[in-house]
């Protein structure tokens, strides 16, 4: 371990416990076969060119060692989001999913869909199987949420209360289907989906927010929202950070480990720089994680 690491550590760790927290809950971190998520990183090293902002992955080591990097960070539970870019995609997807939740004590179990024959059926498998947590990507994915083929998806979804890790905002990239409209029809149809806007929703933050003051079962995740980095080109309006502290119990602590172009103590401070009380923080980072996926302190590794 290089002395930066170990300062990294000292950081994060530092963070939760002054908190009285026994760790951390991450809902939006990235696990998947090695060749898609090699994939993922060459599309990163060309955002810089595309977007004339770098993008270096922080943490591009191998998988036990990514494992092993959140644990000594004091990560409890964190999730492995993967996703479909094309049909016939996903099934594969959650074998693999299945059998790294099975082999990694810690990391709920991940599924993924995308709009296709047969798709709710194999849904309905995973959650059988014991998935816990989805990830829709409708930027990646470019298709619309509001597909027929996924009605019966988001019905199942919210039936069994299983959350689903959504990117539907327009960042970094806007998309055909993003932003709060398309996903705001899934809602009207389906209101008691446990819907997870990724990434607060930036930059539509407020679209976003107005859509959780509407739904009671919408959250959001803070995956690099407020950081140095993401407000250099998408700042949170100061004006809304009032209803950050009304939705205190459905705003859920992400980070996108491994894929972030800064050290993962920079997310967590970010949250502490908005000044909201330790109180909120602990929910954010914790407690409404635990609660919304029922787990409890996961013991120490």
């Amino acid at each position: 371990m290089t002395d930066s690491s170990a300062e990294e550590i000292r950081r994060v760790t530092a963070f939760w416990r002054g908190l009285g927290l026994p760790g951390l809950i991450d809902v939006h971190t990235h696990f998947m076969p090695e060749r898609v998520l090699a994939k993922v990183w060459a599309y990163f090293d060309a955002v810089g060119p595309l977007t004339a902002r770098p993008w270096p992955i922080a943490y591009r080591l191998e998988e036990k060692d990514r494992v092993t990097r959140l644990r000594s960070f004091g990560v409890l539970t964190f999730t492995s989001m993967l996703y479909p870019h094309k049909p016939d995609m996903a099934t594969w997807l959650n074998g693999w999913a299945a059998d790294f939740a099975e082999r990694t004590p810690g990391c709920l179990h991940t599924a993924t869909f995308f709009p296709e024959p047969g798709v709710t059926r194999y849904v309905a498998e995973a959650i059988e199987a014991g998935a816990r947590v989805f990830k829709a990507h409708l930027q990646v994915g470019a298709y619309d949420p509001a597909d027929p083929l996924l009605d019966g998806v988001w019905g199942l979804l919210a039936e069994a209360g299983v959350p689903v890790v959504a990117h539907c905002g327009s960042g970094p990239a806007p998309g055909r289907h993003t932003g709060p409209g398309p996903i705001g029809a899934v809602l009207a149809r389906h209101p008691r989906l446990r819907l997870i806007v990724a990434h607060m929703g930036l930059p539509e933050y407020s679209g976003f927010l107005d859509l959780a003051a509407r739904y009671p079962y919408v959250h959001l995740d803070t995956t690099m929202a407020f950081t140095d980095f993401t407000e250099e080109a998408t700042p949170f309006p100061r004006s809304e950070l009032p209803r950050l502290l009304d939705l205190e119990d459905r705003i859920l602590f992400g980070s996108d480990f491994p894929n972030i172009p800064y050290p993962y103590a920079e997310a967590l401070e970010a949250l502490a720089r908005l000044g909201l009380g330790d109180g909120w923080l602990r929910a954010v980072c914790h407690d409404n994680a635990a609660r919304l996926f029922r787990v409890t302190p996961a013991p120490r590794y």
